[in-house]
């Protein structure tokens, strides 16, 4: 990532918004001003159809960020009046311990070829023509596979609650782009040959939004002085979190909440800068429920003297191409973040993420959620 002096700016929040607009730009520098509007109308047509207009999302910056000891500033795009502070406290809060360290796996995303009625011994074809099916997958990528990505593996799924059909996993390193485009145009180009190669018929032929081959990871340990609050000791919050996620393990119904608030924070990063949060948003929860039970995507648990939480999520974002690419508000929002690899932006996304699971549970933990919460709120009807 570029390296930024610091991501505290004190006093942040209280600067007027052209203020806090000429704040990053300082800090950004070349490229211009940080967009104000957002979206023109008539790139608003050419983005999606139908198009009467342009609906606007508040557009923020939580400070205080700390990723591999980089520092970084993240935007994010959200209506909740309450989601940016917390996420800017939290990342405080995390800096006493050295921030958060992250990491993701290559960006393998798999497309799903499904085939009807399948002869015997078609899996084992199938799996004789990897190399032939390799090919003509990347045939369809020639840039990809030039930039170093392309096709990896053909993977066949034979289970019984599949019925009569098989189900082939194709699965394709994106580099820097989420990948979705690539990789059906390849499950299209293959899906005659391997309905010929298993005596079937082709069904659907998409990408799978359950991206556990590209997974992003991110933890934290922080000191127990650092989550004191007013009138709270730092020791009973820690516990109270640690407590908390144990409910989250414990309990489906409070793992729901739990991982909503995680992706309170993945969400606004990821809208902010381009990317298909409905996607990862549906990866992620399949993730939760992969043992059959919903579970918690993060956990905490005090040792040591630090409160250590950890989280692990699905994570197929991009860089480039889509709405990251056409949209300019989005390109300067990767500008801000200095990610140079769509990897960074994952464990950034997986760090905001803990990071916003953690200012809700310090506020369970201690005052109630209403009481900031219920604030902003107040403040927003004031302006309004």
């Amino acid at each position: 990532m570029k390296q930024r002096d610091s991501s505290r700016i004190p006093g942040f929040h209280r600067l007027a918004m052209d203020e806090r607009r000429r704040r990053l730009e300082q800090i950004i520098g070349d490229g211009g001003a940080f967009p104000g509007e957002g979206l023109s109308e008539q790139l608003a047509d050419a983005l999606i159809e139908n198009a009467v207009g342009v609906f606007g999302v508040p557009l923020g910056v939580a400070t205080n960020f700390v990723v591999n000891r980089a520092e970084v500033l993240v935007p994010m795009a959200v209506e909740e009046p309450s989601v940016i502070a917390a996420a800017s406290n939290a990342a405080r809060m995390a800096r006493a311990g050295g921030g958060f360290l992250a990491e993701a796996d290559p960006s393998l995303t798999v497309a799903q070829i499904e085939l009807c009625g399948p002869s015997a011994g078609a899996a084992e074809r199938i799996a004789a023509a990897a190399g032939e099916l390799l090919a003509l997958a990347d045939a369809t990528q020639a840039e990809l596979v030039t930039l170093g990505g392309g096709a990896r593996e053909i993977a066949v799924r034979e289970e019984p609650a599949l019925g009569d059909r098989l189900v082939v996993h194709v699965v394709v390193d994106c580099r820097d782009a989420m990948g979705a485009n690539t990789v059906n145009t390849m499950a299209e180009a293959l899906s005659s040959r391997m309905a010929e190669l298993a005596g079937a018929r082709a069904g659907l032929r998409i990408i799978t939004n359950l991206a556990d081959r590209r997974l992003a990871r991110a933890q934290t340990a922080i000191p127990l002085a650092a989550l004191g609050r007013e009138g709270f000791d730092g020791a009973a919050v820690a516990a109270g979190i640690a407590s908390a996620s144990d409910f989250a393990a414990a309990d489906p119904y409070r793992a729901a909440t739990h991982n909503k608030g995680i992706f309170n924070g993945i969400d606004a990063l990821l809208l902010a800068t381009g990317n298909d949060w409905r996607a990862v948003e549906a990866g992620g929860h399949a993730f939760a429920a992969r043992s059959g039970r919903y579970a918690p995507l993060s956990s905490w648990r005090v040792d040591s003297g630090t409160l250590q939480g950890g989280i692990e999520l699905p994570m197929a974002v991009g860089i480039i191409g889509g709405a990251s690419r056409d949209h300019p508000t989005a390109r300067r929002c990767l500008d801000l973040l200095g990610v140079e690899t769509a990897a960074e932006l994952a464990g950034i996304a997986a760090s905001v993420g803990l990071a916003q699971n953690l200012a809700a549970l310090a506020a369970l933990a201690a005052e109630g959620i209403q009481a900031g919460h219920m604030r902003l709120h107040a403040r927003r009807r004031r302006s309004s």
